[in-house]
């Protein structure tokens, strides 16, 4: 579930722990559930990064990247930006992922520690998965540069221009299209139906349909929504799977005008109660109304 507001929580959450910390070691938690994808082979990861600084925490889209560099060859007053990149970590949380400083919500959905020492104090960061659905990336700078490269604009960067553009070229829906993290990266379904709803946008209208102005509205509601979700650190769901880094639920669920509420009445017009269609394998929320 984690979309860009969930998992831009999760890097400033743990971004304070690990900035300037050395990656003393790595543990692979003993998990007995399915086991994530890690990518060299777990030996490799390991080596390919104990010992390495982690200069800068971030976010491609919808994934958690560390960046590390080797400060063992250079000055203690070298500044990091001065030192080559040795090496990138990609976590890419989908379904059911979390990065956690704090206690994890289960134990035994443990994956990886990633042990840290600053300045002679040691901490932790992990990364915890309840399906194991998620992915863990040692990428060089050179592989980390071909991701970006395939990913599209980042959602909140994203210009009412370069949205014109890829709309103009497809008939496909415009919920659809939102969903493309090729063309725009870090939206996924919930987001893309609070978005629309809120800029007054048919799910099912071809994109190529749409005015300047409902492009230009989609736009801003893209940045409104995003940043609020974002302030309000993410939404948790029913199922309780989404927590931030302090293991402590989001609140942008209270928020929700659309998603998950089929059957319930439009806030909005108070005439016409949330239908659920599903489009591309995924459930679409609306109302009939406001979204003509």
């Amino acid at each position: 579930m984690p979309e860009l507001p969930e998992v831009e929580t999760m890097v400033r959450g743990i971004r304070p722990v690990a900035t300037g910390a050395v990656v003393s070691r790595v543990e692979f938690c003993r998990c007995t559930r399915r086991p994530i994808p890690v990518i060299p082979d777990r030996r490799l990861f390991r080596k390919g990064i104990e010992g390495l600084t982690i200069s800068e925490v971030t976010r491609v889209a919808k994934r958690i990247c560390i960046i590390l560099y080797n400060n063992k060859h250079h000055s203690a007053n070298a500044r990091p930006s001065a030192i080559p990149i040795a090496g990138i970590v990609v976590i890419e949380p989908r379904m059911t992922g979390l990065l956690l400083t704090a206690d994890p919500p289960t134990t035994a959905h443990r994956r990886v520690c990633f042990h840290l020492n600053q300045n002679s104090t040691p901490s932790a960061f992990e990364f915890w998965d309840r399906r194991g659905l998620g992915t863990l990336t040692l990428m060089t700078p050179e592989q980390f540069d071909d991701l970006k490269q395939r990913i599209g604009r980042d959602a909140l960067e994203i210009s009412v221009q370069e949205i014109a553009v890829f709309c103009h070229r497809t008939a496909r829906p415009i919920k659809v299209v939102l969903l493309d993290q090729s063309l725009i990266g870090g939206i996924g379904n919930l987001y893309a139906s609070e978005i629309l709803f809120r800029a007054a946008v048919s799910p099912e209208r071809p994109a190529n349909s749409l005015s300047d102005q409902e492009i230009h509205r989609i736009q801003q509601e893209i940045q409104t929504v995003l940043l609020d979700a974002i302030d309000n650190e993410g939404s948790t769901l029913g199922d309780g799977t989404y927590r931030t880094a302090l293991n402590q639920e989001g609140g942008f669920q209270n928020h929700h005008l659309v998603y998950d509420k089929e059957g319930c009445l439009c806030s909005r017009c108070q005439r016409q109660v949330i239908q659920r269609i599903v489009q591309a394998q995924r459930s679409t929320f609306f109302c009939s109304h406001c979204q003509r």
